[in-house]
């Protein structure tokens, strides 16, 4: 594992020529009736570029589209290094990635796998298919990658998580998520169905690649782990990456860079 970071970071550390170009874009959500901001990165092969894979990289809770972009500079080399777009669309303050059935304006599940995808295939120069798309996060937005992922395999072919909240059941009090399912005691069999550990069942043997990643000290890790073991027993094929860690950017930041080569390795494998 130390052999495979610092190999990571001296290749990206390599390139000290960012030609990536960032844009702040604004797409329309007939969902929500209201536009909404994305980070895309593009690659500096994207003027001569045929098509191009995307990777869509989610925020966690209280976050927005730019954290990914200020936090990870990174990231403007790894599109390059990679040759792929990528899209850091704003989830809103606390949505959790759902079509909220109690609040009519958090209709997230429907922008991010419907209307942003098909706003950036009509934009820009994109593989237009689930072979040429994936999705991962952090936190809030490494649940919302599976659970968009996992619900729409017709959409994205590959999924990841970083630090995720996998198992939104521990947690019935935290991250605005009653607000947006109503509470747990009340409406448990919306936690039940929209909690990520739950929806395995939708997953044959590799019909989405999956990487999941999550610090030893993070307070996800026991959620993370059991969803691990649930993935072996069902016999479903994922990456799994586990190190000391909690629930920070610097993980993330290390973390991402694992997340983006699995990805690139899934376009290229195609």
């Amino acid at each position: 594992m130390k052999r495979i970071v610092a190999f990571l970071i001296c290749v990206w550390a390599l390139n000290p020529t960012q030609a990536s170009v960032v844009d702040t874009i604004q797409t329309f959500s007939s969902s929500m009736q209201k536009n909404i901001k994305s980070v895309v990165i593009t690659p500096d092969s994207y003027t001569t570029a045929k098509e191009l894979p995307v990777v869509y990289l989610l925020h966690g809770y209280s976050g927005n589209y730019s954290n990914w972009i200020k936090k990870v500079k990174e990231l403007e080399i790894a599109a390059d290094q990679y040759n792929l777009i990528i899209v850091c669309p704003d989830g809103g303050f606390g949505s959790w990635y759902w079509d909220s059935p109690v609040d009519s304006a958090s209709k997230y599940e429907t922008y991010i796998s419907d209307e942003l995808v098909k706003s950036i295939d009509a934009k820009y120069k994109t593989i237009k298919n689930r072979k040429g798309r994936a999705i991962t996060g952090l936190s809030m937005g490494g649940h919302g990658a599976l659970y968009l992922a996992f619900k729409h395999q017709d959409v994205f072919g590959a999924a990841g998580s970083m630090s995720g909240g996998v198992d939104i059941r521990p947690f019935p009090n935290n991250w605005d998520m009653a607000k947006r399912l109503g509470t747990y005691a009340e409406q448990p069999e919306r936690w039940e169905k929209n909690t990520v550990i739950n929806m395995l069942n939708l997953l044959t043997p590799d019909s989405l690649a999956i990487i999941i990643d999550c610090g030893t000290g993070d307070f996800f890790y026991p959620v993370n782990k059991n969803l691990h073991e649930q993935l072996l027993y069902r016999n479903i094929p994922h990456d799994f990456i586990s190190r000391p860690g909690a629930h920070t950017w610097p993980y993330w930041t290390n973390a991402v860079k694992f997340q983006l080569l699995f990805m690139s390795n899934y376009f290229n494998a195609i």
